[in-house]
């Protein structure tokens, strides 16, 4: 198990990504949290089996079809959250 924290950034807001993103992380299982940040990045939280983490990163790298990801920064993390939501904008 292992925990990653992810800065998204690009055209990444008003897109849908926060929910495809928040889909894709529950389709694996995994735990942590989305939102939009006031800088127009992407943050996210995500917990779980080292495979399914990593799935996770590499689909942050494209994102959505209507997403435009022109980066991703990824740095360890710890999590309590028990399943995976969407949060307030930060």
């Amino acid at each position: 198990m292992i925990a990653r924290h992810l800065t998204i950034s690009g055209q990444v807001q008003g897109v849908g990504f926060r929910y495809a993103l928040a889909d894709e992380a529950r389709a694996r299982a995994l735990r942590g949290w989305v939102r939009n940040r006031r800088d127009g990045t992407v943050e996210a939280i995500i917990a779980g089996a080292d495979a399914d983490v990593e799935a996770l990163i590499t689909w942050a790298r494209r994102g959505p079809p209507s997403a435009c990801v022109t980066g991703v920064t990824v740095e360890p993390a710890t999590t309590d959250a028990v399943d995976f939501e969407i949060v307030r904008t930060a």
